[in-house]
């Protein structure tokens, strides 16, 4: 990429309420068929048409034909029964009804290589594609098959990296993987979980990218938040393993958290994608207040590394919401653009 603090999203954005009731995670679809798969390509194209006219340089399919960022990967996989379910804590934070995985995992097909191919002929920009990461995956489920988290997420890393080589093949510029888990496991973080991010990334040839938050902004993380203390230090645990490895981009939640900036300084030399939007509240920031958080990001990250982006999906938020808060990071971001010019 040519362009100075590249703005991009995390991942989701609000779906019209055409397509899924908007404001909720898990929205059941309301179409069937080949109208859904209609509906879907329909809101991908609004959602694609949304970024560029906020001005968002590396734009996304923002998650519209996809329920759940883990569990529809999941439903394409050999394996995994989503008719017997069982409640299990998801990242030590809330319960929830999950599929269990009752042999072994393996994909069959491609999940999302048509969704990404149909993307990359509407658009000349960078695209970047969000996939599961193979611990987050882990602990999404129920296992009654290996019964151990760690071979479960090798089994997970596989599939992923088939799917992403045929992403990449597609057309993607960055592949995702989205690990919020990372923020919670820290000894299996460093054990296990990077070498199976690595291995999910193995071989591809467009940068690679993780994204690590503290979750969408919903009651059961917003509530954990508030446990955190003044100083949320979760980073600390992994990002000198992460400076190690070989993914490319390492993103963190920063505006409105409780994340000391210099804990960048452990990623010194990875692009970073700094959360310069908060996902959790509805209010709009202004773009002096995003020109200020990747402000502070610059004492830590060289700026052709910084990658002005959201904390988190805004899949729960209002499209109307949403949409301003892609404009004012736009807007922050050549704020900057146009101090470092100066310079």
């Amino acid at each position: 990429m040519n362009t100075l603090l590249p703005t991009s999203t995390a991942g989701s954005l609000p779906k019209p309420s055409w397509l899924a009731e908007p404001e909720k995670l898990w929205s059941p679809w309301k179409q069937e068929g080949e109208a859904l798969h209609e509906a879907k390509r329909d809101a991908l194209l609004l959602s694609l048409q949304e970024q560029s006219l906020a001005g968002i340089d590396i734009v996304s399919d923002g998650e519209q034909t996809r329920q759940h960022f883990v569990t529809t990967f999941i439903e394409h996989l050999d394996g995994v029964d989503f008719e017997k379910r069982e409640t299990v804590r998801i990242r030590n934070r809330y319960d929830a009804s999950v599929p269990t995985v009752v042999g072994a995992v393996s994909r069959r097909k491609p999940v999302f290589v048509e969704d990404a191919r149909f993307l990359r002929q509407q658009t000349t920009k960078t695209i970047k594609w969000a996939l599961p990461g193979p611990m987050t995956m882990v602990d999404t489920l129920y296992d009654s098959h290996y019964r151990n988290r760690e071979k479960l997420a090798w089994e997970f890393a596989r599939a992923l990296n088939q799917e992403a080589r045929e992403l990449e093949a597609a057309g993607v510029d960055i592949i995702q993987f989205d690990e919020p888990a990372f923020n919670v496991f820290f000894d299996e973080v460093n054990d296990w979980g990077i070498a199976c991010l690595e291995k999910a990334a193995e071989g591809l040839k467009c940068e690679t990218a993780v994204h690590i938050c503290y979750g969408y902004g919903i009651k059961a993380n917003t509530d954990w938040k508030q446990t955190l203390g003044s100083a949320w230090r979760q980073y600390e645990a992994t990002f000198p393993a992460l400076q190690a490895s070989s993914i490319d981009i390492i993103s963190l939640e920063c505006h409105r958290s409780r994340v000391p900036m210099e804990l960048m300084e452990l990623v010194r030399g990875k692009k970073v994608m700094v959360g310069a939007i908060d996902v959790a509240s509805n209010l709009i920031e202004t773009p002096e207040e995003v020109a200020s958080t990747l402000r502070a990001a610059l004492q830590f990250v060289d700026a052709g590394k910084l990658y002005p982006s959201t904390n988190c999906g805004m899949a729960p938020l209002a499209r109307s919401v949403a949409r301003g808060k892609l404009s004012a990071l736009c807007a922050g971001a050549e704020i900057i653009r146009q101090e470092l010019s100066a310079r």
